[in-house]
């Protein structure tokens, strides 16, 4: 009897199970599981699409993307580059290591667009409720299909549950919030930096979203950010617009009060607080509960679920790599489902998550946390089809970007690495990134880009900027082009 399989989710890490089929059929096996993937957005791409939306999308439905305009990748496209498909292949020549958010989602799409795979995902349809019966050793999926407004159950084998966990905001409280004047919103709300141009920015966190948050609302025109720890700050070279003081204790009207005893005066508060893994539609019996790791205890592999193996989850680490880990993943999830690969007993299992975990503790340093992370894919990979790509090299180029990062964390986005499939090193951004306001995937995509050197040259540290004072475009008397099909004024 055919197996049936629900896959929730239609984001990377839903993509890269569907994917995971479509190369075994591509391969000869005869016979595919009946999958269905529930998405509740209109389309697929998952924290990748963007909308204007906030709270609530059109059905309802907690608006699941975090993303906003203006972001641009923030880790080198080279860590990012499938296996199977290079940047190369589906633009038909080099770009830029760093593209903006709409070129990489053009990327994404361009592997699934070359499968058959969309013919699986139910799209506008929401999960409501994933429940698992011990007499017919099925789970019952319920979901509400907005498209046809009926709520409605079907029984599957196995569950993927690959829905993120980047959409459910973590939102501390801090005294005096509630009378704050001016904005205050969590990084997941955060769409536009325009609407920043010459605020004073209070952004509470000390991670990837408060810094690229805050230099995006430089880049735009925002007068000054401030950024709150709680444990450590950053630690960058900032320009003198940029300061780092402790963790906000209460708010008094437009000032800010910090665990230092200082104050400022502040226009708008953005919490960069991170995100909570959330998982409204499973029973307690079935639901990881994990802070972000990078191994979350309680799923074997990465993946199945301790206590029913039978559910999966994918994505749910700490992240540094992401689409190749989420593939390596998926490959590893299908090999398993077809018989390929045979769990072991709940001890030994148990012991191969202790193993990990204890490897995880002991890790010091970002240099070690990406180690690990790459050493983790391999042991997957290793033990499916799924295309060499040569995860440790990845590992170098993320470790030489976490050194230009500290070396100059407005420039970054300047620098180029060589491709660990092709070989070949990125070209040079047409200007540099502070400079460039329209990111435009028809003005980014317009550039003829020449590569830039050689491999040595790439590695070496970018064009830098005024480190006392980073004069946005918008300062320097610049606008943005208007935005046309051409991506010509």
């Amino acid at each position: 009897m055919t197996s049936k399989i629900a896959i929730l989710g239609a984001g990377p890490s839903g993509l890269a199970q569907l994917r995971a089929f479509e190369a075994a059929r591509k391969a000869g096996l005869e016979e595919i599981p009946d999958i269905v993937c529930y998405e509740k957005q209109p389309d697929w791409g998952g924290m990748w699409n963007y909308t204007w939306r906030t709270g609530l999308d059109e059905n309802g439905e907690p608006v699941h993307a975090s993303m906003y305009r203006y972001l641009w990748s923030n880790g080198p496209k080279e860590c990012l580059e499938f296996a199977d498909y290079s940047f190369e292949e589906h633009f038909g020549r080099p770009i830029p290591s760093y593209p903006p958010r709409a070129v990489l989602l053009d990327y994404i799409m361009g592997r699934v667009a070359k499968s058959d795979v969309r013919k699986y995902i139910r799209f506008n349809t929401a999960v409501r409720w994933v429940d698992w019966s011990d007499e017919t050793q099925k789970f019952t999926v319920t979901v509400a299909d907005h498209e046809r407004d009926v709520l409605e159950s079907e029984e599957f084998d196995h569950v993927v549950v690959a829905t993120g966990h980047f959409s459910t905001p973590n939102a501390p409280h801090f005294d005096g919030l509630d009378r704050f004047p001016g904005r205050v919103l969590h990084a997941h709300d955060f769409r536009d930096a325009r609407e920043f141009t010459g605020k004073r920015l209070l952004l509470v966190g000390s991670s990837y979203s408060a810094e690229d948050i805050g230099t995006q609302c430089i880049k735009y025109g925002a007068e000054q950010v401030t950024f709150s720890y709680r444990t450590a700050p950053m630690g960058h070279d900032w320009p003198e617009q940029f300061s780092e003081v402790p963790l906000l204790t209460h708010v008094e009207g437009n000032t800010a009060h910090f665990q230092d005893g200082s104050s400022r005066e502040v226009d708008a508060i953005v919490l960069c607080t991170g995100y909570k893994h959330h998982f409204p539609f499973l029973p307690d019996h079935l639901t990881l509960r994990t802070r972000n790791r990078l191994y979350p205890r309680n799923i074997y592999k990465g993946i199945f679920f301790q206590d029913n193996p039978r559910l999966m989850y994918l994505g749910m680490q700490d992240q540094y790599f992401t689409f190749n880990m989420f593939d390596a993943q998926a490959w590893y999830a299908r090999d398993v489902m077809l018989g390929r690969i045979a769990l072991p007993d709940f001890e030994t299992r148990e012991k191969d998550i202790d193993l990990w975990s204890s490897r995880e503790e002991a890790l010091s340093s970002p240099s070690e946390d990406i180690d690990f992370q790459a050493a983790y894919i391999r042991d997957l990979v290793d033990r499916t089809d799924y295309p060499e790509f040569h995860v440790e090299r990845q590992a170098e180029v993320f470790k030489q970007w976490k050194k230009d990062k500290k070396r100059d964390i407005m420039g970054y986005r300047n620098h180029s690495y060589a491709s660990t499939l092709t070989g070949t090193v990125a070209p040079p951004l047409p200007a540099p990134w502070m400079e460039i306001l329209d990111d435009s995937p028809e003005s980014f995509l317009r550039h003829d880009f020449t590569s830039g050197g050689t491999a040595r040259e790439a590695a070496a540290p970018g064009r830098t900027l005024d480190r006392n004072r980073v004069p946005s475009a918008r300062r320097a008397g610049r606008t943005a082009a208007p935005r046309t099909l051409s991506g010509k004024a």
